[in-house]
């Protein structure tokens, strides 16, 4: 973490291997965000390009508040969401989302995985916008709630209680689906 800080703070000075090495690391936590947000991946490459060079133009804006991960995804879902307000914005089917890289499962993990993949990511479709993206964000990126918050501009206290929100619909979800198919 702390070499991610001098990699930007290198970039802040115009440091273009820095950026280049950033790029290696985070851009494709950063492309796997915007495939959510946006079903056409020439778009979300276009959006990369730009996200990147706002990184490139505001790396001394970093206050060190949050991860340098979360602060490069916060600026990709910014870019992101200012190019999608200007056109009708596309759905992304969640099925489509790229697997957690962490093989490691935690023990909720391994309980969703027992309920069964197509099982869950139904339910996960039918969360409200705001309680899929901190899901995903969550569950997919596997991100801390304060990371979360930044990626999202949003409180922690916000993201703890989106969490908390959408983990009761989808056992609800769940156990509904559950009690049908038995």
């Amino acid at each position: 973490m702390d070499a991610d800080r001098a990699l930007l703070s290198s970039v802040a000075d115009g440091d273009e291997q820095a950026l280049r090495r950033l790029y290696e690391r985070y851009a494709t936590d950063m492309l796997r965000l915007l495939r959510r947000l946006t079903f056409d991946a020439g778009v979300a490459e276009e959006i990369l390009q730009e996200a990147w060079l706002a990184v490139w133009r505001s790396a001394g804006g970093y206050r060190g508040e949050s991860s340098v991960r979360a602060w490069l995804l916060g600026i990709t879902r910014r870019r992101a969401h200012d190019r999608l307000r200007r056109v009708v914005p596309a759905t992304v089917d969640v099925d489509n989302a790229p697997e957690p890289a962490d093989s490691r499962a935690d023990v909720e993990e391994q309980a969703l995985a027992a309920i069964g993949h197509e099982a869950i990511m139904a339910a996960i479709r039918r969360l409200p916008t705001q309680s899929r993206e901190v899901t995903m964000l969550a569950l997919v990126d596997g991100l801390p709630y304060r990371d979360i918050a930044e990626v999202l501009g949003v409180p922690v206290g916000t993201v703890k209680s989106r969490v908390a929100h959408a983990r009761a619909r989808l056992v609800s979800s769940l156990q509904d689906k559950g009690a049908e198919g038995a």
